[in-house]
């Protein structure tokens, strides 16, 4: 397996991009929003990289941090999703805002993907919403994406428990957002958001 290629930008062709690494040049295929951030030919670039092989070709695509390939590997665990339908939701939304949308359900923004109907992007949110909780990002922006409005580092605790009394993410995110004080605890939170509801 191919983590990661570190070399210099030979050629960029949305979405492809070539990168010579000692002497060999890799063909990678990126989402738009890697595609971006990448230098001008000539430059110097690290990409973490997924092989994808299948009986008639072996592709490689790139991912200019951890945490985009880390979403695009379970976004291709989803069954119907493939690596070119991942490629088009990662170019489409960043890693925050995917995974933003997922801990609210929205559907209707995962659906304005070119290629992805509202029933693909409900089926996303069914089985990546859980799945999610358990990737570690290295962003701590993006595990608390999902508590909008309240920086308190107890808010995660408390929606993941008002989740597992039955409330639905979308529903208990409201609850604690609602919130404004950022030095209640854990349990005053919860109590807090209930009387709230």
């Amino acid at each position: 397996m191919i983590a990661q290629l570190c070399g210099q930008i030979l050629s960029k062709n949305p979405p492809e991009v070539v990168v010579e690494v000692a002497g060999i040049g890799y063909a990678i295929l990126c989402p738009m929003s890697t595609f971006y951030q990448l230098g001008s030919t000539d430059t110097q670039v690290l990409l973490y990289t997924h092989l994808s092989v299948k009986e008639d070709s072996h592709t490689l695509f790139g991912f200019i941090s951890k945490d985009e390939k880390s979403l695009f590997r379970e976004l291709i665990r989803v069954n119907g999703v493939g690596p070119k339908v991942a490629l088009a939701i990662l170019s489409h939304l960043t890693v925050g805002s995917l995974v933003e949308c997922i801990g609210n359900e929205d559907a209707d923004l995962l659906a304005k993907t070119p290629g992805i109907g509202k029933k693909t992007a409900l089926k996303l949110i069914v089985e990546l919403k859980d799945r999610l909780d358990k990737v570690e990002f290295s962003n701590a922006v993006f595990s608390a994406s999902y508590i909008q409005g309240n920086n308190n580092p107890n808010a995660k605790k408390a929606l993941e428990a008002l989740q597992s009394l039955g409330f639905k993410n979308k529903e208990a995110n409201k609850m604690i957002s609602a919130i404004e004080d950022q030095t209640l605890s854990t349990e005053e939170l919860i109590r807090q958001a209930l009387k709230n509801k």
